[in-house]
This record gives structure tokens, C-alpha cells and sequence, in this order.
């Protein structure tokens, strides 16, 4: 396959981080991060040097009236090897309770998208593909697991079939 699966998933913080309120789910960070890290299909996640996902900043566009938005985003064989994670037990756990933790979103907060194997998305493209599926609905250039769009043909010169990456991004090679 030339192409795997980029996805990124948002929140806004019913309160800030280093809250009480937010202390379980702050716990649960590192062993969901784990499932995810040794998953089958798993290739990469966004995080800092330190392993902190929680400290990119990004979608300050998204935060009106919240303690402030934090994202997920990661790549994967497939959609298959995606939806086994999302939907196995350890990470099931976590989500039922996420009302607790987040606000109710009403608008796209999760995006899919192919990209070159090989290379790693970067937050503003992230930030792109939500503003893409909110905008147009699900597209080639921005889906979800429910709506899925096929990979690009082979020889096809990105992931987005024809949506192109964010204005000015360039693409990353993959550190793994």
C-alpha cells in the first residue's frame, strides 16, 4: 500500500487539565497511549519529546467558552487496524466516560485522511482535514470511519484525492 491512515480526534476540556475534575483521565493517558503505541497497525502518534501529547498546542480557533482544546492525532496500517483500537476494550473504557471530561461537540471533531507512507501529518494539516469536514461533509481529502474514502490509486500524487495538504505544508518523513 502506498498510502496509511491519518486521523485526528479533538476535545474541549470541561476544565483545565491539572484539575480534579480531570485527574482520572489525565491517569488513564499513559496506558491508553501504551494500547495504542503496541496495537497491530499502529505507526505513529503526535507528541512532544517527553511523550506528551497533551502539550501540542493547536485549534485555538475551537476554544470558545472551554478550558481549551487538546488533540489526538496518530497514523495506522488501515481503517480496520484504527477501529480495533478505538473500539477494544481498554480504550472503550476510557471513551464511555467522556462526557465527564469533555464538552459535547456538535460540529466534526475527528478527521481521516490518506497520506504517503512514509511521511507524518503536522497539526495545522490536521487542523485542515476538521475545517474540511465540517465545511464539505465527508470527502476524499476528509472522512471518517463511518464514511470511509479508498485510498489514492497508486502513482497519485497525495492522500487527499485532489483536497491537497494545508497551504504550505510540506511533507515530514516519518521518524519511526
Amino acid at each position: 500500500m502506498d498510502h496509511v491512515l491519518a486521523q485526528v480526534n479533538i476535545g474541549r476540556l470541561r476544565a483545565p487539565l491539572d484539575s480534579l475534575r480531570l485527574a482520572d483521565f489525565v491517569a488513564a493517558l499513559d496506558p491508553v497511549n501504551a494500547l495504542a503505541d503496541s496495537a497491530p497497525g499502529f505507526i505513529w502518534r503526535l507528541q512532544t519529546e517527553d511523550g506528551n501529547a497533551t502539550a501540542v498546542h493547536a485549534f485555538g480557533w475551537d476554544q470558545a467558552g472551554s478550558a481549551g482544546v487538546i488533540m489526538n492525532m496518530s497514523v495506522w496500517e488501515s481503517p480496520e487496524s484504527l477501529a480495533a483500537f478505538v473500539y477494544s476494550a481498554g480504550h472503550r473504557q476510557v471513551l464511555r466516560r467522556r462526557r465527564e471530561w469533555f464538552e459535547r461537540m456538535a460540529e466534526a471533531y475527528a478527521a481521516l485522511w490518506w497520506i504517503p507512507r512514509g511521511t507524518v501529518p503536522d497539526p495545522a494539516d490536521a487542523e485542515h482535514r476538521i475545517r474540511l469536514l465540517r465545511q464539505h461533509g465527508p470527502t476524499a481529502g476528509a472522512f471518517t470511519l463511518r464514511d470511509l474514502f479508498p485510498p489514492p490509486r497508486a502513482g497519485s500524487a497525495d492522500g487527499a484525492g485532489g483536497a491537497g495538504p494545508h497551504p504550505g505544508r510540506e511533507e515530514r518523513a516519518c521518524p519511526a
